[in-house]
């Protein structure tokens, strides 16, 4: 299905007509409900944000009110929705919302909430779509800065039997395909050639479920803010009087039956693929958590939240791919007379490595997400005498334990006590060597986090320079363990 879908992904074009200026809303804006699956009251306000912030979600109801971003790396659950969760605080069911925002062109947002769930409102993004224009929205200073696709990129889980598909493209555009094997529901498409039309013909389709998924739910004491109002029920079964009894209890209403086509007391569906809408709907949120504006076309079959997630992760994988490509062509060498943040007299306060295995000198900075350190290569290092002594190199597997040494010290300066911690390695991916390391020189690492550090689980990625070249880059998965006495333990404070 989707080969037969990519060869028309350039038919029909539209070119993107809105401005390229970041946008964010003019005044705070609020509304509430009940969140979908807690059926907890709710109160979301739409905020203004500054340049380059994007979508961030805060906690109201909790001590000092965290902030969670609008991150692929941040999800925990994708079973009933779209669950984001940092340093212990979640918001869930966010796919509604984020598509509301990325349907409107908004770049900058912060959402506040006074629960953890998001409003269900009517089961799409229509009531936050009122919201945010009601709120106006005002053109910024800074220029949008778009993710651009230049290769196809696929996903495919066989198991789901779910395929996605990503095709350079010079708008944001969307074609899902869905296919329940059901009488009620079949196979429908739906598809947006810009997402300018996401508020016409997308932002008001509900979300769906069958009458039997519906009945698991409640079983599970799930869908507590569940309400014939606020979803599409498909019955694929002929609904028995007993079972219509219970749903009339569940529901409250005096009336439940059948209309149509197998939809369970709805009133007329806004489209008649306005299931596949929905789909794309979520998707749109979803990809949300890619971090910025895409120019990008994509193309799904079945897909699901899970899919969404895994498939957005891809692409921010790209765009930090994409970043580093930009940095080679544009790197300056590094100042190595700056002062540096750490010599090695304070490194060895830090790491246990002692000579002759210990290869950082100096780290010259650590931010919240990354680290720089220095490798100065001399020809009295003791492996020269055995490492093509006639024509010394510095061993490629060396450079992978600097890296590491380098990683390791920005682990270890995220707890309060780094002498009672130790990092091991449990995978190394992606290591390339570009250029010989030779007597003389000194090699720039640069690391930065892939995703956060979680249950003392740290992966970074890193670039190793010398001068204006790139020499070695990879990426480092290691394990941060507390060490007492003679026990080691895995740690969880990080």
């Amino acid at each position: 299905m989707l080969k037969k879908m990519s060869k028309l992904a350039f038919i029909h074009s539209i070119p993107f007509n809105m401005s390229d200026k970041q946008r964010t809303i003019k005044q705070a804006v609020s509304l509430s409900g009940a969140g979908l699956h807690t059926g907890t009251p709710v109160t979301i306000t739409f905020n203004p944000a500054p340049e380059n912030h994007w979508y961030k979600f805060q906690r109201m109801d909790l001590p000092g009110q965290p902030i969670i971003e609008a991150d692929a790396d941040l999800v925990v659950d994708t079973s009933r929705g779209t669950t984001l969760e940092k340093d212990g605080a979640r918001v869930y069911t966010t796919e509604h919302v984020l598509a509301a925002l990325v349907g409107l062109g908004i770049d900058n947002c912060l959402i506040q909430v006074t629960a953890p769930e998001m409003p269900i409102m009517d089961g799409s993004s229509w009531k936050f779509i009122e919201a945010l224009e009601a709120a106006e929205i005002v053109e910024q200073t800074a220029e949008r800065d778009y993710f651009v696709l230049t290769d196809n990129l696929t996903y495919e889980d066989p198991v789901k039997k779910v395929e996605m598909l990503a095709v350079p493209q010079d708008t944001y555009r969307l074609t899902v395909m869905v296919d329940y094997n059901s009488e009620v529901l079949g196979t429908q498409h739906a598809s947006v050639y810009h997402i300018d039309e996401f508020k016409k013909e997308i932002s008001k389709c509900r979300t769906f479920v069958f009458l039997h998924e519906l009945e698991m739910l409640l079983q599970h004491n799930l869908i507590k803010g569940g309400a014939l109002e606020n979803a599409i029920v498909l019955v694929d079964k002929e609904i028995s009087k007993e079972k219509i009894d219970y749903l009339r209890t569940v529901f409250n209403k005096e009336t439940v039956e059948v209309k149509g086509r197998g939809v369970l007391n709805n009133t007329k569906l806004h489209f008649y693929n306005e299931p596949a809408r929905h789909k794309l709907l979520d998707i749109v949120g979803d990809l949300a958590l890619v971090g910025k504006p895409m120019k990008i076309h994509v193309l799904a079959a079945r897909p699901g939240h899970a899919a969404n997630v895994a498939f957005a992760k891809k692409l921010k994988q790209m765009i930090r791919d994409q970043v580093l490509r930009k940095k080679k062509n544009l790197y300056e060498p590094y100042d190595l007379n700056k002062t540096a943040l750490y010599d090695i007299n304070q490194i060895q306060k830090i790491l246990p490595h002692r000579q002759p295995f210990l290869f950082v000198d100096k780290i010259m900075e650590i931010t919240e997400e990354g680290i720089v350190g220095v490798k100065n290569v001399s020809m009295n290092e003791d492996f020269f005498r055995g490492h093509f002594p006639d024509a010394p190199v510095f061993p490629g597997v060396l450079q992978i334990e600097a890296m590491a040494q380098v990683g390791g010290i920005f682990a270890l300066s995220k707890v309060p006590d780094p002498e009672n911690y130790l990092t091991y390695f449990m995978s190394i991916d992606k290591i390339k060597f570009k250029n010989q390391v030779l007597p003389g020189d000194s090699i720039v690492f640069k690391l930065s986090l892939v995703s956060p550090i979680r249950r003392g689980i740290v992966h970074m990625r890193g670039e190793a320079f010398v001068r204006d070249k790139l020499v070695m880059e990879g990426e480092m998965m290691a394990m941060l363990v507390k060490v007492k006495g003679k026990e080691v333990k895995q740690s969880v404070e990080a």
